[in-house]
């Protein structure tokens, strides 16, 4: 028997044995948390190692043997008492006149059993009320439910008498606080909607993947049918919620194959935020201007990305400055424009930057900074780029990142309050006292937060004021972890607001500087290279985001 240790992310609550590993990144069974590469971040929600704790101490026999003994079978006795698993099933529209296709039912008219998976019917089959081919009807649901048995047709779980919970958005945010909510509630009905196919994936892994070898594929961890078992939920995928009804509680859903109602009991918007608009820019090389918010546009982005080696990137903020990380250590030669000074300069005081813009451009990125894009023209086989201070740049293709836009019209257009997000108070509840809403799209309080920890607070909090225990959110000191592997660099940003000033202390090891009203009172930090080590003392001193 051998003792490994359990380490938890502080962030998200994602869990690392060292007895199992973490195949999926090259990480063997028994591998102990210090010989896990510096740079390596949660598979869920990016964070890097400081954000771990150890939780637990536990002696396990070594992983080989552990395989070994996960892999016999039960005794027969174990598997004639076991309970039966419940089973995720699929229903399919015909796409021209409607009808229904329901694993779970089947169609025993056409000699096809109750729980046939829609692969397993002959692709002769043809649409019992008008005719056409498999290749006319699309997947619009998945649900789990109890496993068919004659004669008695299963159920799905929201056919109760009770009003669903209705999330809108199945990101971090939608998915997350379904997890937390099916921990203290296993029996209110819970519907998902989503305008893509509904694939657990974590965003922010979206900009630092490449170098570590990761393809899209790879990055989209669950799917919707498999999110449907874990929750115990239904799952409406590529759907639309165009209107919310505030006095009915309804919504109007449409998707490719027309429209629907739903009614809710209570509602969640978990709609995130979306890339802000591009600046004017003129020329004919749009085409080869591209936009990351989902893994469906990075996908594209990976595959414009193949034979080709120069990247203009547009935007030094956070996303961008971990893109040019990402891509420089890819051996991609990046060009790197943007209208202020340094890089992440609304975040770091300009020596924190400089540092970070020195450690990008020993290897090898090229910084434009004080200018924009003005034009953007194909040029063969390549982009030419204007700047507005006279220089020309040649790419292969160009990448924006100049921020996000919380998601507030489908809020808006149904009267909720909105500002630069969806208002809600520290209950995550908006102007409706039914509708809720968290993560990117949500404004708490003034606070508008584009990152984890805000999120899977707001996740945990919502879920306990859900299952009958009001909760308020609170958000204590965040530290935030750029994933800028060059050069490491932690924020913990001052009020935007706050008066005071900067304090550095800078060498060639990194950079510390500390953001301190004139009373001492320490309101934000942001440390660079080595003096990230500061980080844990720092924030047991910083004021709180909110009291």
């Amino acid at each position: 028997m051998a003792e490994y240790r359990v380490w938890e992310c502080q962030i998200c609550g994602w869990i690392y044995d060292e007895a199992e590993g973490w195949p999926e990144d090259g990480i063997a069974p028994g591998t102990r948390w210090e010989d896990i590469p510096d740079d390596w971040c949660c598979p869920q929600c990016g964070a890097a190692k400081e954000d771990f704790e150890m939780v637990e101490v536990r002696r396990k026999q070594q992983p080989e043997a552990l395989n070994a003994a996960t892999s016999k079978e039960a005794p027969s006795s174990e598997k004639t008492n076991a309970a039966p698993a419940q089973a995720t099933y699929r229903i399919w529209e015909c796409m021209v006149c409607g009808w229904v296709y329901d694993e779970s039912k089947g169609w025993p008219e056409d000699g096809i059993a109750p729980g046939t998976r829609w692969e397993d019917i002959p692709d002769d089959w043809c649409c019992p009320q008008c005719g056409v081919g498999k290749d006319e009807f699309d997947m619009v649901l998945v649900a789990e439910v109890e496993p068919p048995a004659p004669p008695q047709s299963p159920t799905s779980g929201v056919d109760s008498g009770e009003e669903p919970l209705v999330i809108v958005g199945t990101g971090l945010a939608g998915y997350n606080l379904a997890r937390e909510f099916r921990k203290l509630d296993q029996s209110t009905p819970l519907l998902l909607i989503t305008g893509d196919d509904g694939t657990f994936y974590s965003k922010p892994l979206l900009s630092a993947s490449l170098a570590h070898g990761k393809t899209p594929q790879q990055l989209a961890g669950t799917s919707a049918e498999e999110m449907a078992r874990e929750l115990n939920a239904e799952i409406l995928v590529f759907t639309q919620v165009t209107a919310i009804h505030t006095g009915s509680r309804t919504l109007t859903l449409t998707s490719d194959n027309g429209s629907a109602e739903v009614r809710y009991g209570r509602l969640v918007l978990a709609t995130g935020a979306s890339c802000r608009p591009l600046p004017p820019i003129g020329g004919d090389g749009h085409a080869r201007l591209f936009r990351i918010n989902n893994l469906a546009d990075y996908h594209r982005f990976r595959t414009a990305l193949v034979g080709r080696k120069r990247v203009l990137l547009l935007g030094a903020g956070l996303i961008g400055c971990e893109f040019a990380n990402d891509l420089t250590q890819s051996g991609y030669q990046v060009e790197m424009v943007d209208t202020l000074g340094w890089p992440l300069a609304t975040l770091l005081p300009e020596a924190a930057g400089r540092d970070l813009q020195r450690a990008l451009e020993s290897e090898g990125v090229r910084f434009h900074g004080n200018t924009r894009v003005l034009r953007l023209d194909r040029n063969g086989n390549s982009i030419r780029a204007y700047l507005d201070n006279g220089e020309q740049l040649e790419a292969h293709l160009a990448l924006a990142a100049l921020g996000l836009s919380a998601n507030t019209s489908l809020a808006a257009a149904a009267g909720l309050q909105v500002a630069r997000g969806i208002a809600v108070d520290r209950y995550l509840r908006t102007s409706d006292a039914n509708i809720f809403a968290l993560g990117d799209c949500a404004e708490v309080e003034g606070n508008l937060l584009y990152f984890v920890a805000p999120l899977m607070a707001c996740a945990r909090a919502l879920a306990k004021t859900l299952a009958g225990t009001p909760t308020p959110v609170r958000y204590g000191v965040m530290p935030l972890a750029v994933k800028t592997t060059l050069r490491p660099v932690t924020i913990c940003p001052p009020p935007a607001e706050a008066e005071g000033k900067w304090h550095i202390d800078s060498n060639e090891r990194g950079v510390r500087a500390e953001f301190r009203t004139e009373a001492g009172q320490l309101l934000g930090f942001a440390l660079t290279g080595a003096a990230i080590a500061a980080r844990d003392d720092l924030a047991a001193e910083c004021v709180p985001v909110m009291g």
